[in-house]
């Protein structure tokens, strides 16, 4: 029944094979928990407080929030779809509250400091390589896309004529961002080593090896060594992604615009990086001007209007 369960979630609801992934191992820590067979074939069986039960006993081992509101989901998605199959009269996760949790500030790399990166070669290593990893970084930064849509891209989805790339995004969205001929000239460059090194399909992946197209692992090994010399506290492919979005915002432009870029599905998902920027544009008031905190030592709690 679970593995029903989760196919129905990868192939009818154009889930993620990572949602799915998550979800079955929630479900089958469920299972295990009520001592039931991982297929969950005696589903009808679980009742709401067997499912407060288990998420209690995760709470009290030290599980956060954000882990215990995921779990919490998979359930409600399971016991869902089995009451659609007409095997239950009612949800019994649909009664359980989800866990509150604190909305974290994203991670994002200064702009200062990704310019100097993408303004200087890089030191040692292979000099092929260096290309290709300098790309990966500067395309996470111009476009803001996420690390699995960096490893589907291939040649056909850039267009050097309209200036722009395609994206593949969740739930098989695509969006065009456009991009700057630097960025171009760049993924020319890279093309020309590339096709120089390897015999590759057509449309080639953009970034690969020897060993074939980059995995995800890869790209995460690469921008994280490259973000070394940053103060960013996770130096992650998303965090440049982040970066992308506060950028943008930082130099005037529009929310529903940033949105677009991003894929996000609903605005909500955007608007956190507008109190980002405004607790830049806070630090900055406490630092520079004569009635800021680090002027006066005053916990001064200003609000800016729009």
């Amino acid at each position: 029944m679970l593995s029903e369960f989760l196919q129905y979630l990868e192939l009818e609801l154009n889930r993620s094979r990572l949602t799915a992934a998550a979800y079955g191992r929630d479900l089958r820590e469920l299972a295990a928990f009520l001592g039931k067979d991982e297929e969950m074939e005696d589903a009808a069986e679980v009742s709401t407080a067997d499912v407060r039960a288990w998420l209690a006993d995760m709470a009290r081992n030290g599980l956060s929030p954000r882990s215990l509101r995921r779990k919490t989901q998979a359930a409600r998605a399971f016991f869902r779809w089995i009451q659609k199959q007409g095997v239950i009269a009612g949800n019994p996760a649909s009664e359980v509250q989800l866990a509150k949790i604190g909305r974290k500030l994203p991670e994002f790399v200064r702009e200062q400091e990704m310019e100097e990166i993408l303004a200087n070669p890089i030191q040692g290593g292979d000099p092929a390589l260096n290309i290709r990893n300098k790309l990966i970084l500067d395309i996470l930064y111009s476009c803001g896309i996420r690390r699995d849509e960096l490893v589907k891209m291939t040649d056909a989805d850039v267009d050097f004529h309209q200036k722009e790339i395609r994206v593949h995004g969740k739930r098989d969205k695509t969006r065009i961002i456009p991009v700057a001929d630097s960025l171009l000239e760049n993924i020319r460059e890279w093309q020309t080593v590339r096709d120089g090194l390897y015999s590759l399909p057509t449309p080639a992946p953009l970034f690969c090896s020897k060993r074939g197209r980059l995995s995800a692992r890869a790209i995460y090994d690469i921008v994280h060594r490259l973000l070394q010399g940053t103060g960013a506290t996770h130096k992650s492919p998303h965090s440049l992604r982040h970066t992308f979005a506060t950028s943008l915002l930082n130099h005037g432009a529009e929310i529903n615009s940033v949105k677009e870029l991003l894929g996000h599905a609903s605005l909500q998902s955007t608007q956190i990086y507008t109190h980002l920027t405004f607790s830049d544009m806070k630090k900055a008031y406490d630092k520079a001007h004569p009635r800021g905190t680090a002027k006066t030592g005053q916990d001064n709690d200003i609000s800016l209007k729009s």
